[in-house]
């Protein structure tokens, strides 16, 4: 990715961006599974977890200087995505810290994030008692989180030093998944989380007060996970 420091957005392009609608559209998909399903959604009341995450990666972006088109990372990112996450759970609340990196077979861009929200979950389904002792059985999770991320045009040559960080910014991702508990320690299932993020470009002497190096864009995920959880009580 270049590090192109000239994407920005003026403030009237940004007064009319809220990230209102990602949160009603979080509110009406638990709305529609609360009345679909009698089943009232649980969590446990605290655990570690560790996911393994692969699949694809888009983005638009939605202002910033129409002189540079090649601001948006997501946008310019490789489309094919894989990488991880761990985190813990606490009832409904959620940490996470989740690296992902961008490929497309030539090239490749990494994303880290560090956030913290809330996730619910729903049993879906038929489970026998067995089952439910056995902790299988089939599921839907949907979750809001705020996120800080940093991202890199390049693989990251450690330790993670300021000038192979492109962007910066801040998110507000939904998230919907549905998947299948294989047991009590492991689940299997797919992710389509959806963000919009505010940026700020990094690097070639950018500095964070400089409008004309920020950007606003959307961007989106579809993941096949595989999920290990530690609970501990």
């Amino acid at each position: 990715m270049s590090r192109d420091t000239t994407a920005g957005a003026e403030i009237g392009d940004t007064a009319g961006m809220r990230p209102a609608p990602l949160f009603a559209a979080v509110a009406a998909i638990t709305a529609l599974t609360t009345l679909t399903r009698p089943s009232v959604a649980h969590a446990d009341v605290f655990k570690l977890f560790v996911e393994a995450e692969g699949g694809g990666v888009f983005g638009k972006r939605l202002s910033g200087d129409a002189a540079n088109a090649s601001a948006g990372f997501f946008e310019k990112a490789p489309h094919g995505a894989y990488g991880g996450a761990i985190g813990a759970h606490f009832l409904f609340f959620d940490a996470v810290i989740q690296h992902h990196q961008f490929t497309n077979g030539s090239r490749l861009a990494t994303w880290t994030q560090f956030g913290a929200g809330m996730r619910f979950e729903v049993d879906i389904g038929t489970q026998t008692k067995e089952d439910k002792k056995a902790g299988k059985g089939s599921y839907a999770e949907i979750s809001a989180n705020l996120f800080f991320g940093i991202g890199t045009g390049q693989q990251v040559d450690p330790p993670l030093s300021n000038d192979e960080i492109t962007d910066k910014g801040f998110l507000v991702e939904g998230k919907l998944g549905f998947g299948k508990h294989l047991g009590k320690v492991l689940d299997i299932g797919v992710l389509f989380p959806v963000s919009w993020g505010y940026f700020i470009k990094n690097g070639g002497g950018a500095v964070a007060n400089d409008l004309s190096t920020h950007y606003q864009s959307v961007q989106g995920e579809a993941l096949l996970v595989l999920r290990g959880n530690i609970r501990l009580f």
